[in-house]
């Protein structure tokens, strides 16, 4: 479980920073203004979409419908996911 839960409406989500790497994930929400949730949303970080969070570092680097991305840590904690159960594909 995520350690910001209670700050979501989604009681298991936290933002995308909380998380360790080699975890895979289902985005819940984007908290962005809405262009920059709408560009997320065109780079492949839509609403229950499954992502891999690969490094966390200063940037975050994600694997994204089988491509790796570098997003900010700011923007990161704009992305709220959920963990992905271990039985279930990941992206």
């Amino acid at each position: 479980n995520c350690a910001a839960a209670d700050a979501c409406r989604h009681p298991d989500a936290c933002p995308l920073t909380q998380i360790k790497a080699g975890t895979a994930v289902r985005v819940k929400q984007l908290t962005a203004a809405p262009e920059v949730a709408h560009r997320l949303r065109e780079l492949g970080f839509c609403e229950e979409q499954r992502i891999k969070l690969v490094r966390h570092e200063s940037n975050l680097i994600c694997q994204v419908c089988n491509v790796r991305l570098g997003i900010s840590a700011d923007l990161a904690r704009t992305i709220w996911v959920e963990p992905i159960p271990r039985l279930e594909p990941t992206a």
